[in-house]
């Protein structure tokens, strides 16, 4: 808040500077008494109402704020710290053409105003319109280069177009100006962790607490570091104090839930997982327009179901097998949404009536109740004793299997390999391997033929193999899952990283193991396990020792598919 004085003592002189003491002591209530004071004496005051505008806004009362800057502005139209703070509380009632509107105005009466350019710099990034935004915060710097905010505003773009090094500098630019600035180091621990220098980024957020001890975000970061490290009860504590801070914190929940999850508390972790729909997640699940209500676990006895797939292909071929409870629970009919790749597999369902494609969501008739995928297992209160385990639940359809029999290879082992994910998940760094080189180790074992099933991603590395390196690549070729499916089916082992063939060939009850990193592997393989209870003997994992470092965790697969080609057991 900026207002301007007289220098002449007077009773409105005094008034006015015991209201700016007030606010900036923090104490809006008693300052916006003093300004109220002064605008007896002077009705017009623009300064007094630039006060008691900011002295209501703090106090939560928007609409008081609005009449005061609106009066203000009335009194004096180019008063630009007026249309600056107009345009902060417009922003806040998520008015934002106004507020933008204010913002410009007050540039147009000084261009020199840095807060409004940094305001302003805010909304255009909160539109995406980044290049504005950018380009807004660094004439904001060039007007004051001791902007804290506008280089910690302007390291926030730099980390999300992926300057990770610029971002680093604005931030700590903005920390030299302000060590106290607890969003500056709550957002450099950030860009830390993601860099991998845990015990850097733990500092940063523990900085960030030291400052503003209820900053809810930098607790659940630090929860979030901490489950990495795998401190897990330091990371529930954490995560449980940002709920207490801050109880509709939606990602503190969600990831409390994960954890919760993760060291097989599955009954604790089901209701906090469903936080991945609330509005507030930046990457929410967005519920489907639909008539019916959505099931809470009511009786179905008689009654229809709509099943709507979620997340990932991985996610909807694990979860998928949960339509058979429905069925047994007395569902008399069963729709399931998918993703389109998956529709050709899942009409091989048997417990699925209908499949339809999450493109064909308003073709689909009404039902009783309808439910995410992901949320089966609260409402059917799943435990680690009651996981419906029973594999295979998926199959192979005949005419695929024909299709695509005569482009195996006839060998005595034929080994299915899958090294990389999707580029866009969030921990694909993590869980993918280097390359297809890295899987080396695996190409002395004899008696081995490999398919590579490794589609998109890394495609091209299986194109044109090593010299004498016996590796047929078919994901090329590979359309839907129902492809997919059929190839993995008359294979006699799958070695892939952490993605949906992983889900596929234990759907299939096809062997296969599954290589896991040693950061953020995900919830459902549980903690330090080597089997998967919602595969079981069909599922093995090798686990990551060191991050970045896959050579020993080869080596031991190697010395496993050795074994396994001697005639022992998978395990």
């Amino acid at each position: 808040m900026k207002t301007l004085l007289t220098h002449r003592a007077s009773p409105l002189h005094t008034l006015l500077n015991d209201a700016i003491s007030h606010f900036s002591h923090g104490q809006p209530r008693e300052a916006l008494a003093k300004a109220t004071k002064a605008l007896k004496l002077q009705p017009g005051n623009v300064a007094a109402l630039n006060i008691a505008g900011a002295c209501s806004q703090r106090l939560g009362k928007l609409k008081d704020a609005e009449a005061y800057w609106r009066r203000a502005l009335k009194e004096d139209p180019d008063y630009a710290d007026a249309h600056n703070n107009l345009g902060n509380l417009l922003v806040q009632t998520k008015r934002f053409s106004e507020a933008e509107a204010a913002w410009r105005r007050a540039l147009k009466i000084r261009p020199d105003h840095a807060d409004a350019h940094n305001n302003l710099g805010n909304l255009l990034k909160q539109t995406q319109r980044l290049p504005e935004a950018e380009a807004a915060w660094r004439r904001a710097l060039e007007i004051r280069p001791d902007h804290a905010d506008a280089h910690n505003n302007l390291g926030n773009l730099l980390y999300e177009t992926k300057r990770f090094p610029e971002a680093e500098a604005a931030w700590r630019r903005a920390l030299a100006i302000r060590p106290d600035h607890a969003n500056a180091h709550n957002n450099l621990g950030n860009l830390l962790k993601q860099a991998k220098r845990f015990s850097e980024a733990e500092a940063a957020y523990l900085h960030a607490l030291a400052i503003q001890p209820d900053h809810a975000d930098a607790r659940n970061n630090l929860g979030n570091l901490l489950k990495q490290l795998r401190r897990f009860s330091e990371a529930e504590a954490v995560f449980r104090q940002a709920l207490e801070i801050r109880p509709d914190h939606a990602e503190a929940c969600y990831n409390l839930g994960a954890l919760l999850l993760h060291t097989g508390r599955l009954s604790e972790g089901w209701p906090l997982h469903e936080a991945r729909y609330h509005e507030a997640m930046p990457e929410r699940i967005v519920k489907p327009s639909l008539a019916c209500p959505q099931w809470q676990g009511e009786p179905l006895e008689n009654r229809s179901i709509l099943v709507h797939g979620e997340q990932g292909f991985g996610d909807q071929i694990q979860f998928v097998r949960y339509l058979a409870r429905l069925k047994e629970l007395g569902a008399s009919r069963v729709t399931l949404i998918c993703s389109p790749a998956l529709q050709p597999l899942f009409e091989g369902i048997a417990d699925a009536d209908v499949v339809l494609t999450t493109d064909e969501v308003a073709k689909a008739p009404s039902h009783d109740y309808w439910t995410f995928l992901l949320s089966l297992p609260l409402r059917l209160a799943t435990t680690l004793d009651s996981i419906p385990a029973g594999i295979p639940y998926l199959r192979a359809a005949p005419d695929r299997l024909s299709a695509w029999s005569p482009r195996l290879p006839a060998a005595q082992r034929r080994i299915g390999l899958v090294w990389a994910g999707n580029a866009a998940q969030n921990n694909d760094a993590n869980r993918s391997l280097p390359g297809l080189a890295t899987l080396a180790p695996l190409w002395d074992v004899p008696g081995v033929h490999f398919v590579s099933l490794q589609k998109g991603q890394r495609e091209e590395e299986a194109v044109a193999p090593q010299s004498g390196q016996s590796l047929t690549h078919l994901g090329g070729d590979i359309k839907d899952f129902a492809d997919s499916a059929a190839i993995v089916a008359q294979l006699d082992l799958v070695i892939c990283v952490d993605t949906a063939i992983a889900h596929l060939a234990g759907a299939l009850g096809t062997p296969c193991w599954v290589l896991l990193p040693s950061v953020n592997a995900g919830w459902r393989w549980l903690d330090e396990r080597t089997d998967s209870p919602w595969y079981p003997g069909a599922m093995r994992l090798f686990r990551q020792r060191d991050l970045d470092d896959w050579a020993p965790t080869l080596l031991e697969v190697a010395q496993s598919l050795r074994h396994f080609c001697q005639g022992g057991p998978l395990d």
